[in-house]
């Protein structure tokens, strides 16, 4: 791997560079198309080989191939799941990131990395509410970063315990996915709470159900700002009551909708966030990064540390030097710096930028309730807390959503896949690129006649 690789990497770089740059110039970018494996393999063959193909080889065929395979989700028309649009700055310097070979486990070996990352996660803590003393790190994803604040709620609890040995977990059944698969990987009983009207979570439905199983047996309550379905935001006020009042551990999963907190038109509807024990949000869903990037933080990073720290005589250098070291605060040791094309383009850009950049996604979010109110033959299933909005087309079967979004997604005009709601097919926008505008919506919409 030293000769001929050494005299191509010269020409690879520049490839590779120009490649990047000329993807982030594209405006808009490409939707493209999913291939079958059947139609890759034709396209592509068999690339890895004991010879090689070669970087030119291997380039051409992503460039010509596999990327056009893959859905640009920073298109402005993809609109389904929840979508990432990463400023340019942000997506250049992951570049930098993996070209520098840091880790950011511990603050020995990545310690301006973690002081970087350290400044983004203040601002972020700042928006929620918590103390000076509050801290974390940054995650693969919301699904980490769950577990990983539910493995110390469980640690805190059981630790404090007298008698009854905490197992279970409240949540609402329109939390994210990833908080069942949390319990299941801890062996714990995740117990449902029924919503109110307006599908949240309230503090009086909460307190039903632990009392009726007996608040001792709880290590944890979640709710959510800004459910992935709807955008719903639990009434996080009367929810941090009772936990405050039961003792039990207050968990928000802001992993799309805490991006909200930036935005000062709807910083209302998070009120209680302010009194949460642990906090997530997804900086690479409506923060604008690049994947993967999940914001873990804690309002005692002390708890979390105790819960997490891995233990081995090699690891000791690390763990007795008293210095903040992100692995102690979540489920895995190894970590590349993934906060810091986050902390790049926030202190290139600035936090009025961000905050304008939310801003106007919610303004297009506005105009997009008020377009289908507008529209007889369509019918919003609620008014937006955030930036999701969900819809009806009246008369239309659940065939009829999927071929009008396999239809938009064959002419690579848009992303919008159905949903469901109550048993009922419908379908959504989910709006978190600020490039996403007015004439997106109605062109979109149009097609709905």
């Amino acid at each position: 791997m030293h000769s001929k690789a050494a005299v191509d990497i010269e020409t690879i770089g520049r490839a590779v560079l120009a490649y990047a740059e000329g993807r982030l110039k594209l405006d808009p970018v490409p939707l493209d198309n999913p291939l079958t494996p059947a139609e890759l393999l034709a396209r592509v063959g068999q690339t890895v080989t004991p010879e090689g193909i070669n970087g030119e080889r291997a380039l051409g065929l992503f460039t010509d191939v596999l990327a056009p395979a893959c859905l640009s989700v920073d298109h402005p028309r993809f609109l389904s799941f929840i979508p990432c649009a990463p400023t340019p700055a942000a997506a250049m310097f992951d570049l930098v990131v993996g070209a520098s070979s840091v880790y950011a486990g511990s603050w020995l070996e990545g310690s301006g990395a973690v002081f970087a990352e350290n400044q983004a996660l203040r601002w972020i803590a700042d928006l929620v509410g918590l103390p000076p003393e509050a801290g974390g790190n940054f995650v693969p994803g919301g699904t980490i970063g769950n577990l990983s604040a539910l493995v110390a709620a469980r640690h805190t609890a059981r630790a404090r315990a007298d008698g009854e040995r905490p197992y279970r977990v409240a949540a609402t059944f329109g939390a994210h996915s990833s908080i069942q698969s949390a319990c299941d990987v801890m062996d714990a009983e995740l117990v449902g709470v029924p919503t109110d009207a307006e599908s949240r979570l309230t503090g009086a439905a909460l307190r039903a159900v632990l009392e009726a199983n007996d608040p001792r047996t709880f290590f944890a309550v979640v709710a959510t700002a800004g459910t992935t379905n709807l955008g719903v935001i639990d009434d996080l006020a009367s929810v941090a009551e009772v936990c405050r009042e039961l003792g039990i551990w207050f968990h928000v999963d802001g992993a799309y909708g805490g991006a909200g907190l930036a935005a000062p038109s709807v910083r209302p509807r998070y009120a209680g966030i302010e009194h949460c024990d642990s906090f997530i949000v997804d900086p690479h869903k409506w923060l604008f990064a690049p994947f993967d990037c999940c914001a873990l933080l804690y309002r005692d990073p002390a708890l979390a540390r105790a819960a997490h720290t891995q233990h081995a005589s090699y690891l000791d250098v690390l763990n007795d030097s008293g210095e903040w070291n992100p692995t102690d605060y979540s489920v895995g040791l190894t970590r590349r710096a993934r906060g810091l094309p986050f902390w790049f383009s926030l202190a290139m850009h600035g936090t009025d930028a961000y905050r304008e950049a939310v801003e106007r996604t919610l303004q297009v979010t506005r105009f997009a309730a008020q377009e289908i109110r507008r529209r007889p033959e369509l019918e919003l299933v609620r008014e937006p807390d955030l930036s999701v909005v969900v819809f009806r087309r009246h008369g239309w079967s659940p065939e009829d959503y999927q071929q009008w979004s396999d239809r938009m997604l064959r002419e690579e005009f848009a992303f919008v896949v159905p949903t469901k709601h109550d048993g009922e097919v419908l379908t959504r926008f989910a709006i978190v690129n600020p490039m996403t505008s007015e004439d997106d919506i109605t062109s979109i919409l149009d097609t709905m006649r």
